[in-house]
């Protein structure tokens, strides 16, 4: 069984009797978690380095043959759509949508050297929707590791599971992302991630409870959605290749931090200074993920703690991926100064994701974490704060 998506995987199967019959062969069961950015806020898109784990809460599934020449999915609270298998390539009509993820994702698989077949699929997620917990990547890692079981072939390594998700989001859904969200849902537990070579990502694994060493770990959403911010998430790593592109490469990672530094004055007449802002957070921020691996690998919570915290003001202050430059509101901002206030000098906060809107990541002690939510639920509405486990596993499929 799918540990940890009991409840999940039954409803699912009721929705699945709902909208395409009952079966009663044995089905199969997928998972994908959501996931937690702990280190290297957008530098995973630049060649560099993150901190991610997954968490307890994901997008758990059921699905069977339909004999068809189609896929077709359910999805609780959602409309169900159908995708057609005859013809995989992107269509723009779809860019944005869940079918773009679909047939994205036959296609990869496709080009493996599966066969694509009908199937119907029917999902119930528990990932808060817009909060920045990566959604979308769930749901393409769901939907690759139910094409991987239902169709003939090779199993497919996380890593490459996670390539293909993230091309598929690329191209088929039409948004710019790096691969972090799609690799920490396909690995699980928590991992240190190096993305110097794109194609053959390298990973570090740890079984490590946060909770075991007197920390909650906890999300609050701060009311605001990343959906109509593609734009300005765009805009990140786009001014950031723009400061590369001035040393004739494409990511940041290929140009030492001493010759970026070194030419300062020249970089900001020609591209301005939030591209050479968004730089310096880069190379900053760099070395504050490996200082927090050791931490981790050493269990000093209290170093864990303090460089987080000066991750999340490089984060505000030079990466200024927390509010919209000259925006009336500031949710993500606000919710920051409300968990620092209520924290102290004993956790750490920061902008959670891409930032712009979605969550911010807060460690509390254990013992205060039930007030902490409290607080913040009651300046931000009911629900905003929710405290999460880490996930051991990583995305799955197995007949149920």
């Amino acid at each position: 069984m799918i540990h940890g998506a009991i409840g999940e995987l039954e409803r699912a199967r009721e929705l699945f009797e709902e909208a395409f019959g009952a079966v009663d062969e044995p089905m199969l069961g997928v998972f994908a978690p959501g996931r937690s950015e702990l280190a290297g806020n957008h530098t995973d898109h630049e060649g560099g380095s993150v901190i991610a784990c997954a968490i307890g809460c994901g997008i758990a599934g059921v699905a069977y043959p339909n004999g068809l020449d189609a896929v077709r999915v359910a999805s609780d609270g959602y409309r169900p759509f159908e995708v057609a298998l005859d013809a995989l390539g992107p269509e723009a009509a779809e860019e944005g949508t869940s079918a773009a993820i679909v047939r994205g994702m036959a296609a990869c698989l496709a080009e493996g050297g599966r066969v694509p077949a009908g199937f119907d699929l029917a999902l119930v997620s528990t990932i808060p929707e817009g909060g920045g917990l990566s959604s979308s990547a769930a749901f393409e890692l769901a939907i690759g590791r139910a094409m991987e079981a239902l169709w003939e072939g090779p199993a497919i390594e996380a890593a490459e599971l996670a390539l293909m998700a993230q091309r598929v989001e690329n191209r088929w859904f039409g948004k710019p992302c790096g691969l972090m969200d799609q690799l920490a849902i396909a690995l699980g537990g928590v991992s240190a991630m190096d993305f110097a070579d794109l194609a053959h990502p390298v990973s570090r694994t740890i079984d490590f409870s946060f909770e075991e060493h007197g920390l909650a770990l906890v999300l609050v959403d701060v009311g605001a959605s990343h959906a109509d911010l593609t734009a300005e998430y765009a805009a990140v790593p786009a001014e950031m290749r723009s400061v590369a592109r001035a040393f004739g490469e494409e990511r940041l990672h290929d140009v030492a931090p001493e010759a970026i530094i070194a030419k300062i004055p020249e970089l900001r007449a020609e591209l301005g200074d939030r591209p050479v802002l968004r730089a310096l957070h880069y190379v900053g921020e760099e070395r504050l993920v490996e200082a927090r691996w050791q931490a981790l690998l050493a269990e000093d919570l209290r170093r864990f703690l303090d460089l987080t915290n000066r991750s999340g003001a490089s984060s505000a202050m030079y990466l200024q991926n927390v509010s919209i430059a000259g925006a009336a509101e500031q949710p993500a901002m606000v919710a920051l100064a409300l968990a620092a206030l209520e924290l102290g000098e004993s956790g750490a906060c920061r902008i959670h994701g891409g930032g712009f809107g979605g969550t911010i990541q807060a460690f509390v002690p254990v013992e205060d974490a039930p007030s902490f939510i409290a607080r913040m639920d009651a300046a931000l509405g009911e629900g905003s704060a929710r405290r999460y486990s880490i996930e051991p596993e990583g995305a799955r499929a197995e007949w149920l």
